[in-house]
């Protein structure tokens, strides 16, 4: 059984890195229409420049955090922690901003969906490592 919850695992976090690169690299080189088809308008060269920071760096480094936790079995820890506090923190924002009433459009749902699934996956993950000591 620890060999399979191993291998979910690294599926896991491989899938996360290719989602995390993905993002990261289109926000990086691309940031004004990625922010567009997300409905978000960025204008001049601070709002560019941050958004390359926090979706495009972020994401990078993100990325490179689950990879080395998908090779590295010492990394799988940090890696899922990690997710687990970046989608947490989504995820709480998320909800403190509907309750001020902020209700964003149907797409916009897509990310939360995501955002929670990932989060829950990674509270998985995280519980059957410890419990079957995957190496």
């Amino acid at each position: 059984m620890a060999y399979i919850t191993h291998m979910f695992i690294r599926i896991f976090l491989g899938a996360m890195a290719l989602m995390y690169f993905a993002f990261g690299f289109w926000s990086l080189f691309a940031p004004d229409q990625m922010t567009s088809q997300l409905g978000v308008l960025v204008s001049g060269p601070n709002g560019s420049f941050e958004m390359r920071g926090i979706f495009g760096g972020v994401s990078l480094g993100a990325a490179c955090l689950c990879l080395a936790g998908m090779f590295k079995s010492n990394m799988v820890r940090p890696a899922l922690w990690f997710l687990i506090a970046y989608m947490g923190g989504y995820c709480f924002a998320r909800l403190v901003s509907v309750f001020l009433g902020d209700m964003p459009d149907p797409g916009t749902w897509a990310f939360v969906a995501f955002e929670a699934v990932s989060l829950i996956f990674a509270l998985f993950a995280l519980k059957a490592h410890s419990e079957d000591r995957c190496p």
